[in-house]
């Protein structure tokens, strides 16, 4: 939708997976009087009571069952879609299930999907761009490579403006699961110099409003890769989180005595490493970093 329309008239927004960064896009959203209606899709109603003082209008539906999704037809002009994929499989049909509900009346104008930077898969510490071919090794990443080829079919298909953002991995002090504080407490090993990874990120405050960005002014049928500025290993980078909080750095053990000890979805973190440039971001959506640096991020009070 180009923004002379949303200026034009207060458009419905439809938020699927309303989770922390949901939160955050509707406390971005929701002073009253903002140019969006908001709308929560949820499956479980204890959800209810808190996207309701959030600003948004809940709506229950389960995305793993078709038949509670029909009311979605026809009822937003744009829909940011947070929800995860399947734990399990190559394919996502939760993705699947909402495209199919939401063309039944012609559907949005817009889509904004956040994807993941695994769809890449490992690139060698290389420096990507969005228009590296997509080669994700794990499943997890397979699944959202499939929920980005379903979106763009839907969009060619149907005319929709969709955007893909490709998010790596999301932190915050007051995030839930994304307290990077967690892990170290935790003492879970990283890898010794030589075998590490390149590992990147983003705040889950400029993921929010990278997704308001994407509404605003993504391009159709186009990828952006949202990172922060940072260049770091994944040891270095919990090395930083220790120090900032007077915490023992993790140990370091090498790639070898990991996959003895690690899971495989641990090592799958592991085991990619890349450098994501993140100009398409900055340049096209015209989004201005809040935290350019983990370094910056790890500043905000505990």
């Amino acid at each position: 939708m180009h923004p002379k329309t949303l200026r034009a008239k207060r458009p419905t927004l439809l938020i699927v997976g309303c989770g922390d960064v949901g939160m955050r896009v509707l406390r971005l959203l929701g002073p009253a009087g903002h140019r969006w209606r908001l709308l929560a899709l949820t499956s479980s109603a204890a959800r209810v009571p808190a996207l309701r003082a959030a600003g948004a209008v809940p709506l229950l539906g389960n995305l793993d069952e078709p038949m509670t999704l029909a009311r979605l037809a026809g009822l937003a002009d744009a829909v940011l879609h947070l929800a995860p994929p399947p734990a399990e499989g190559r394919t996502d049909n939760r993705t699947a299930n909402l495209l199919r509900a939401l063309a039944l009346r012609g559907g949005p104008h817009r889509i904004v999907y956040a994807s993941t930077t695994g769809v890449y898969g490992d690139c060698g510490g290389a420096w990507v761009d969005e228009t590296r071919a997509l080669a994700p090794a794990t499943a997890r990443g397979q699944r959202r490579a499939d929920a980005e080829a379903r979106l763009r079919w839907a969009g060619r298909a149907f005319g929709w403006r969709i955007s893909l953002l490709r998010v790596p991995g999301i932190y915050a002090l007051d995030r839930d699961g994304g307290d990077p504080r967690d892990r170290v407490r935790r003492g879970t090993p990283v890898l010794v110099a030589e075998d590490d990874a390149y590992t990147n990120h983003i705040h889950a405050d400029d993921l929010a409003r990278a997704c308001v960005a994407a509404l605003l002014r993504g391009a159709s049928q186009r990828a952006y890769n949202v990172c922060d500025d940072s260049v770091l290993k994944m040891g270095d980078h919990f090395d930083a989180v220790a120090d900032r909080f007077g915490l023992s750095r993790p140990p370091r053990i090498s790639r070898a005595k990991a996959m003895l000890q690690m899971s495989p979805v641990q090592m799958s973190f592991l085991s990619e490493s890349r450098r994501l440039s993140n100009r398409r971001l900055k340049e096209e959506l015209r989004l201005q970093l809040r935290y350019p640096t983990v370094a910056d991020g790890l500043q905000t009070p505990p």
